[in-house]
């Protein structure tokens, strides 16, 4: 547990005291972030084979004390596990898409990036709500830093301002909560606030804390403004870990804190809940079909299914949450391919604007058949991880309450609707005179390959043999549980 906290601020530390001057210097700060961020893959892989099944015991625990016996708890379970295992695939793909794309502060640009894998690890795995916090918000640093600064265009000053501060304002009251929690139990332990019982209004108030902290960062509707800008602004690493993984810290926060520390408020405002997640998957599709920017469709449908994940969490049972936590998984993974292959266009004819592109299967034929491949599974079809998240999501919402599922399954059609029109005006028809007369119309580079493959196998895998994801899942869920249904 320990090493897997620590491996990549060893990697970053490495990196930050080695040379930057000559070419093969920068390749070797390179090859040096990419082995650590595999080594931490490779831990995860073996602490996820090593846990315990059947069990909703925290294992692998770890204290790290900060003032004599104070200190911070860490530790791993089903769920935490999930989230690790996907940080530690995205991160190595962040690293890969930026090889050739970053030119200037390369060594503080590595180092911002294995520097945000630790702190993600860290609050998948924190056991303390002031320390979830901490951690919470110390991942907008080096995430503002990336945007600020590697962003692509003029903008980007803007957007890592909107980010920053669209996410930290919500936090203040999130705070506030934590202080009045420390205040009831006399811990900011979770562990032990299990054992206590806070009154149902108290409940109701704290709630309303979290949420305007947690539905910020998913990003829920209302509170989504921050993201496309966001992303149209943000390096490709950088719209790969905000909709792989960034989104999913809010979802999280709602699964791992606030079922089980605040069940009655959960249970008070579930409707609540289903309203915005209803107007945020038909806002955001109807808006989706409107964009002209490829970064823009996708930022705005990651907002569709995260409304979907929101659903399925506040059905309150079993195979929602285990069916809202695969279908982050499979957002992470399909959103992340989709914005290489946008990126993929972008490298060769320097736009993001839809009615620029046609024809593309002409001259690009493997990197089309790739785009199809994750536009169906965007779509969820059959066989591909979003469809098992999907339908898992919905059926459990549909035992919840029918209308709001039959509502929430328009996003479906919708999704259907903007991803297959993209598919077909970018691909299909006469080549643009604009892409025709670009230098560069190569197909996809063997470094694009390699990026995208490893996502088409996860895609496919997870789609024929959901309980990969499902078995370490359910006794932790089961778990979480029993304090709203006791």
């Amino acid at each position: 547990m320990k090493l897997l906290l620590l491996l990549p601020i060893i990697g970053s530390l490495i990196i930050s005291i080695l040379p930057n001057e000559t070419q093969s210097e920068k390749i070797r700060l390179k090859k040096i972030a990419l082995v650590t961020s595999i080594l931490t893959l490779i831990q995860s892989i073996f602490i996820w084979i090593g846990l315990e099944e059947g069990t909703a015991n925290i294992q692998l625990i770890y204290k790290w004390n900060w003032y004599q016996d104070i200190g911070i708890v860490f530790g791993i379970d089903g769920i935490s596990i999930i989230y690790i295992l996907l940080t530690a695939l995205i991160i190595p793909i962040c690293i890969l898409a930026s090889w050739d794309s970053i030119k200037i502060l390369e060594k503080q640009y590595w180092i911002s990036l294995l520097v945000l894998e630790s702190i993600l690890i860290a609050v998948f795995t924190v056991l303390d709500i002031l320390g979830f916090y901490i951690c919470f918000e110390a991942v907008l640093i080096p995430m503002f830093i990336i945007i600020g600064i590697w962003g692509a265009r003029e903008e980007k000053i803007t957007a890592s301002y909107y980010f920053f501060f669209y996410t930290l304002i919500g936090s203040v009251l999130f705070l506030i909560s934590i202080i009045y929690i420390y205040k009831e139990t006399g811990t900011t332990d979770y562990n032990t606030i299990l054992g206590y019982k806070l009154d149902p209004q108290v409940q109701n108030w704290i709630f309303l804390a979290f949420f305007a902290s947690l539905a910020v960062k998913i990003p829920k509707f209302p509170f989504h403004i921050w993201l496309p800008l966001a992303h149209v602004e943000a390096p490709l690493a950088g719209s790969i870990i905000l909709a792989g993984i960034l989104i999913k810290l809010g979802s999280y926060g709602f699964i791992r804190f606030a079922l089980p520390i605040l069940p009655d408020a959960c249970v008070y405002y579930t409707p609540l809940v289903y309203t915005l997640a209803v107007l945020g998957i038909i806002y955001a599709s109807l808006t989706t079909i409107r964009q002209t920017d490829l970064k823009r469709i996708i930022a705005y449908s990651s907002v569709s299914h995260m409304a979907v994940v929101m659903l399925s969490i506040f059905t309150l049972t079993a195979i929602g949450i285990e069916g809202s936590i695969f279908l982050q998984v499979a957002h992470g993974i399909v959103s992340s391919a989709l914005f290489i292959v946008v990126t993929i266009l972008y490298d060769r004819h320097h736009t993001r604007i839809v009615k620029y592109y046609r024809g593309m299967t002409i001259t690009m034929p493997v990197f089309s058949s790739m785009f199809f491949f994750f536009t169906l599974a965007n779509i969820a079809v059959p066989l591909s991880c979003n469809f098992i998240g999907e339908f898992v999501s919905l059926l459990a919402t549909f035992e919840s309450n029918p209308f709001i599922a039959v509502l929430a399954s328009s996003g479906m059609i919708l999704s259907a609707c903007y991803s297959l029109f993209l598919y077909n005006r970018v691909a299909f028809g006469t080549m643009s005179p604009y892409v025709s007369s670009a230098p560069n119309n190569r197909d996809v580079t063997r470094r694009e390959f390699y990026l995208l493959t490893p996502l088409i196998f996860f895609t496919i895998i997870l789609g024929i043999f959901p309980n990969i994801i499902f078995q370490p899942l359910h006794s932790s869920v089961v778990f979480l549980l029993s304090f709203i249904h006791p």
